[in-house]
């Protein structure tokens, strides 16, 4: 599937996950949601993957795990929050980086409306 043709379905998912639950759950709710949805719709999900960081030509497990990896090409980084930080961004980037991947998307269920909730990032 065409990069374009997946990050459309899986905001479109995105959409239905928060059409259905509305802002305000944990952001734990939304991403076994969005996984059940994403799967339903014939995608590959991960869930809570470990990546491992490469120090002095050592791989290191450091704790970070991506939300949903999605056809073992998109990083999905979930949020519940307020407002969407600087920080957040970046914590994306630095999954990008360390896994090699190029796309990733940064979703923020607490919204009123799910297209402000929605960042796109690309390495």
């Amino acid at each position: 599937m065409e990069l374009n043709d997946l990050t459309y379905k899986i905001i479109g998912c995105a959409y239905k996950v928060h059409s259905k639950l509305g802002p305000g759950l944990l952001e734990s709710t939304y991403e076994v949601c969005l996984a059940y949805e994403l799967i339903k719709g014939g995608l590959v999900v991960e869930r809570q993957k470990t990546l491992p960081v490469v120090y002095d030509n050592i791989q290191l497990e450091a704790g970070y795990r991506i939300d949903l990896l999605v056809d073992h090409t998109v990083i999905l980084e979930l949020k519940s929050v307020a407002e969407i930080a600087p920080i957040h961004q970046a914590q994306l980037m630095t999954y990008l980086k360390l896994s090699g991947l190029k796309l990733g998307l940064l979703l923020n269920f607490n919204v009123q409306d799910m297209k402000r909730g929605i960042k796109r990032i690309i390495l």
